[in-house]
């Protein structure tokens, strides 16, 4: 199975295996659970943005207070 030999600073090193053992976790299993949560958090916000971007109108209509003035015709909401 390919593996990968990587170098920390003693820092580092002190930090990752400080997260580690705060997920109950070996060290390498951390290190190779790191880039597959990465991998399902960069899904995750994809698809929230996408599910934003789909019921912003929906959103807008229901709270149009809410709604930046930047998005009333580029103008800055007047003052009261």
């Amino acid at each position: 199975m390919p593996s990968l030999n990587i170098t920390f600073t003693e820092e580092e090193l002190e930090a990752v295996r400080a997260a580690a053992a705060a997920e109950g976790k070996s060290l390498k299993q951390y290190v190779h659970d790191l880039p597959l949560r990465e991998k399902q958090r960069l899904q995750f916000v994809g698809y929230a943005l996408t599910w934003g971007d789909e019921h912003r109108t929906e959103f807008d209509e229901a709270f149009p207070d809410e709604v930046p003035p930047v998005r009333h015709g580029g103008r800055e909401a007047e003052a009261a």
